[in-house]
C-alpha cells in the first residue's frame, strides 16, 4: 500500500481499512475479492459509475479521481488522475520484477511476432513466460501486463502500439525493455501521425531507454537510422541467402521454407534445416524477428528449430476456415495496412485453387497517400486473383488499380455492404474456390464469415 501511495502520490481515506498490497483491477466484471477498482474513463464509460459494484463485488480498495465517487468505509486512494496513477503503479511493478522485458512495435507483424515469440519461449520457459492475449498494446493494455507480472516469471513480452506520435517512447518509459524488436516501419496510422519522419520517431521510440535492438535488414529506415543506437543491433530477414550485414551483429534469415540460416558481419554463417508451415514471406519474416529475440534470450537454436513446425499464428491471420457446402475462405481481417495487405496478396497468390477470389474491405488511416496505396493494392491482387471484390470507402481505387494490373473489368466487382458480399459468393463460387477477406476492422469483414456460416447451418 505505502509502494501504491509514493508511485501516484494519493490521497489516502480510510486508510485503516486498506490492504497491505494492492492488485489492481480497472473492470467491475472480471474483479475478484480483495482486490483493488481502478475507475478509468474513456469515450463511453466512466468507471466511477462503477464503484458500488466494485464494493459489491469485493473490492479491497479504491483509486479514483473523482472523490465524490468515494464509497463510505472502502479504503481510497485519490489520484490527480487515474490512467496517470494507473501507469505509475505498473511502472512501480516493472522496477520489482526481476525477469526480462522484450518490447515489439513495427507497422505490421508486431501481434504475430509476439505470439511466434511467445511460443518459441515457451519451450525454453514453461508456464514462466507472461504475454498479454490480443493486441493489448496501449496505454492500459501494456500497465495491465506489468502489473500481472509475478515473481517467478522469466521473461515479459510487450506489444507496443502507437496511435499518435511518441507514444512508443511513453510505454517504454513504463515498461523498460531490456530487448526492442522493430519489426518494420512502413505506412499504418499515417493520417495521424502526419508524416514518415513523425511515424519513423514513433517508431524508433522503442529504443529511447537503451533496449538492444533487433531490426528488420529488410527495412530502409531500421539501416538508415541504426547507426544511432549505443550498441550494434542484431538484424533479421526473410530471405534466399544472408544478406550483407551492415554492422557487427547476428543476422538471422529465413529462407524459403527449409532452412534456417544465422550468419553474422565477418561473413560466417551456420545453416539448419527448418520446416516453416506459416504463410507468406511476411510471416517468415515475423518468425525470423521472433527467432532473433529468443536467440538474444539464449534460447538454444537446437531448441528452436524443433519448435518451428509447431507455431499457430493468431486469431484473425490468414485464419482457414471451411464451410461445408460453401468456398474456402482464407480470413485475414484482423487489421489492414498497405504494406500487411500486400503481403497477404502475395501469400493468397501461392496457394493452391482453382480460382481465387479476393475481398478487400479497404485499408484505414494512410492520410493524402491513401488513393494512391489502394490503387497499387488493387494492381497488387490483379496479379494473383481470378475476382476482385472491392469494397470501402476507396472500393473505386482499388477497382482502378485491379484494371490497370490488368484483371478484366468484369471480374472486378465493387460492393457496399458485407451482405452484398456474401449473396456474390453464394451465387458465382464453387466448393474449391478460395477466398481472401481482408480489410481493415471498421469494415467488420468477419460478418462475411457469419453470415455464410449461418446459411451453412440452416
Amino acid at each position: 500500500m505505502d509502494v501504491a501511495v509514493a508511485a501516484t502520490g494519493a490521497r489516502v481515506f480510510d486508510a485503516q481499512r486498506a490492504p497491505a498490497s494492492l492488485r489492481v483491477v480497472t473492470d467491475t466484471r472480471t474483479l475478484q475479492p480483495g482486490e483493488a477498482f481502478l475507475a478509468l474513463r474513456g469515450e463511453r464509460f466512466d468507471g466511477h459509475e462503477y464503484t458500488a459494484q466494485a464494493v459489491d463485488a469485493g473490492a479491497s480498495a479504491l483509486i479514483l479521481d473523482r472523490e465524490s465517487a468515494r464509497v463510505p468505509g472502502v479504503a481510497t486512494l485519490l489520484v490527480s488522475e487515474t490512467l496517470s496513477a494507473y501507469m505509475a503503479l505498473a511502472a512501480a511493478a516493472r522496477e520489482r520484477f526481476q525477469g526480462r522485458v522484450v518490447a515489439i512495435t513495427g507497422s505490421t507483424g508486431k501481434t504475430t511476432t509476439k505470439a511466434l515469440l511467445a511460443q518459441l519461449l515457451e519451450r525454453r520457459y514453461p508456464g514462466r513466460v507472461l504475454v498479454a492475449p490480443a493486441n493489448e498494446n496501449n496505454e492500459i493494455g501494456v500497465a495491465k501486463l506489468l502489473l500481472a507480472a509475478e515473481s517467478d516469471q522469466e521473461v515479459l513480452i510487450a506489444e507496443m502500439g502507437a496511435r499518435k506520435y511518441g507514444d512508443v517512447a511513453i510505454l517504454v518509459a513504463m515498461a523498460q525493455p531490456q530487448i526492442g524488436v522493430l519489426t518494420n516501419i512502413g505506412d499504418a496510422h499515417l493520417e495521424i501521425m502526419g508524416s514518415r519522419e513523425r511515424l519513423e520517431e514513433t517508431k524508433w521510440g522503442i529504443f529511447s531507454l537503451g533496449a538492444r535492438a533487433i531490426l528488420n535488414l529488410s527495412d530502409e529506415a531500421s539501416r538508415r537510422r541504426a547507426e544511432s543506437l549505443s550498441q550494434a543491433p542484431h538484424w533479421f530477414s526473410a530471405s534466399e541467402r544472408v544478406p550483407q550485414v551492415p554492422a557487427e551483429a547476428r543476422v538471422c534469415a529465413v529462407v524459403g521454407r527449409n532452412e534456417l540460416l544465422l550468419g553474422d558481419a565477418s561473413g560466417k554463417t551456420e545453416a539448419h534445416a527448418i520446416d516453416v508451415r506459416l504463410p507468406g514471406a511476411h510471416n517468415r519474416a515475423n518468425l525470423a524477428a521472433a527467432l532473433a529475440a529468443a536467440l538474444d534470450l539464449g534460447a538454444p537454436v537446437e531448441m528452436l528449430v524443433a519448435a518451428i513446425p509447431f507455431l499457430e499464428l493468431p486469431e484473425g491471420r490468414f485464419q482457414r476456415i471451411a464451410l461445408p457446402d460453401g468456398p474456402r475462405l482464407i480470413y485475414d481481417a484482423y487489421n489492414a495496412s498497405a504494406s500487411g495487405t500486400i503481403a497477404s496478396l502475395e501469400a493468397f497468390g501461392a496457394e493452391d485453387a482453382p480460382r481465387r477470389i479476393a475481398v478487400l474491405g479497404g485499408m484505414a488511416e494512410l492520410g493524402e497517400e491513401s488513393e494512391a496505396m489502394h490503387e497499387r493494392a488493387g494492381e497488387e491482387a490483379a496479379k494473383v486473383v481470378d475476382w476482385l471484390l472491392a469494397g470501402g470507402e476507396l472500393a473505386a481505387a482499388l477497382a482502378r488499380g485491379a484494371a490497370r494490373g490488368g484483371l478484366p473489368k468484369e471480374r472486378i466487382v465493387t460492393y457496399a455492404t458485407n451482405h452484398e458480399v456474401v449473396q456474390w459468393l453464394r451465387e458465382h463460387t464453387r466448393r474449391d474456390d478460395l477466398v481472401l477477406l481482408k480489410g481493415s476492422r471498421k469494415y467488420r469483414l468477419e460478418e462475411i464469415v457469419e453470415e455464410l456460416r449461418g446459411s451453412n447451418e440452416s
